[in-house]
């Protein structure tokens, strides 16, 4: 098998045809922010970058003291290069961002890996859907929360979700068996089979311990607590909680309040997060190479439009009614992220953690959004806030 791989592997790029290809970047690429493609052989997009001086970064391909190095390899694999110009680094993050969600390159593994970084919960699709924590949102037709930091405690909050609600956890091949579920053929009788649905954990949708109504009822009250509309389980815990330590069960109650723990640390991720989506929201204006300055209106982490800066009262009042448009929508604040907007959301925060001076370029829309701004920390480190 890794002889036939290795015999259907193209060859690598000659070394003339990387002469060909350097002396094309010298003649033509200007040192000014764009993107740049590789493209292999057969048409294939095997890389997607970005600079704010795109000659001089694709001469450096050509200078990898190393084979092993990612530069290298890279060129290996490529025969032609092209390159776009944009007005900004910014500009060329977010057409970077696009390309490689339409291209897929094989090398581009940094982006992946960052989002990698960050947990979130996945409500998955089917009969008796159920709460699974992944890092990476991959599922287009999926619904995520998030992104959170910390995987294991997510998933504990999770688990703690779960049963308070009577949730499955069960593996997603696990055939299901709701009580109002009518079967043709059943020669024997169905026994449980399930211990959370023996220890009362578990609605048992797999048993047929519940119709598959009473299942959606449950799974309508986790959505509703994970979009923080609804603090049912976090009560129920604590009637729980301090019903035992009324019945003098010390141990029960030790144990509950943990549990309470769990599900109030899970609710104050959910309200930092949503603190933090809708008050990336703003007009941000960035200078462009050679005065080509950008306007962009952000709303909860994403660019809703882009327009060059205006030079005439007309372009003005043409971007006071697009704002008007974008931050004047009635958007429900909630957990939930559509997961086409999950990269350019991690993408944004990103960018103004790391230039927390660009923040001094943006403007708050006049409907919706708060003085300061909250951005998504880095793992394991502090929620910050910048004036």
């Amino acid at each position: 098998m890794r002889r036939k791989a290795a015999a259907l592997r193209p060859p690598p790029t000659s070394e003339e045809q990387l002469a060909r290809m350097r002396a094309h970047v010298r003649a033509s690429c200007e040192d000014r922010p764009g993107i740049y493609r590789m493209h292999a052989a057969d048409g294939e997009v095997v890389y997607v970058g970005k600079s704010k001086r795109v000659r001089t970064r694709l001469l450096s391909y050509f200078r990898c003291a190393y084979p092993e190095e990612k530069g290298a390899r890279i060129l290996r694999e490529a025969v032609r290069i092209d390159w776009e110009y944009v007005p900004s680094e910014f500009a060329a993050l977010l057409l970077e961002l696009q390309l490689i969600k339409r291209y897929r390159p094989r090398f581009n593994v940094a982006m992946k890996r960052d989002a990698r970084h960050f947990a979130f919960i996945k409500i998955t699709r089917g009969p008796a859907p159920k709460l699974v924590v992944v890092r990476g949102a991959s599922d287009d037709s999926a619904v995520y929360y998030g992104p959170f930091h910390g995987a294991q405690r997510v998933s504990e909050s999770v688990r703690e979700l779960n049963d308070v609600l009577g949730l499955r956890d069960c593996t997603l091949d696990r055939r299901m068996h709701f009580a109002d579920q009518q079967e043709l053929f059943q020669l024997t009788p169905r026994t449980p089979g399930c211990i959370r649905f023996e220890v009362r954990k578990c609605l048992g949708p797999c048993v047929g311990g519940c119709t598959e109504r009473q299942y959606a009822e449950r799974l309508a009250l986790a959505r509703a607590f994970l979009d923080g509309a609804d603090d049912g389980p976090i009560e129920a815990l604590r009637r729980e909680m301090e019903a035992s330590s009324e019945r003098l069960e010390f141990e029960r109650a030790a144990a509950l309040r943990d549990k309470l723990r769990r599900l109030e640390d899970l609710k104050e991720q959910f309200l930092r997060f949503r603190f933090g989506v809708e008050t990336l929201s703003f007009r941000y204006t960035v200078p462009g190479h050679d005065g080509d300055d950008r306007v962009y209106l952000i709303r909860r982490g994403r660019v809703r439009a882009a327009f060059p800066a205006p030079r005439t009262a007309a372009e003005r009042a043409a971007i006071d009614r697009a704002s008007a448009e974008v931050f004047g929508r009635a958007e429900r604040e909630t957990a939930q992220v559509p997961t086409h907007e999950i990269d350019e959301l991690l993408l944004i925060s990103s960018w103004f953690r790391r230039f927390p001076e660009e923040l001094e370029r943006t403007v708050p829309a006049s409907e919706g959004t708060l003085g300061r701004i909250y951005i998504i920390p880095e793992r394991n480190a502090p929620a910050e806030r910048i004036a």
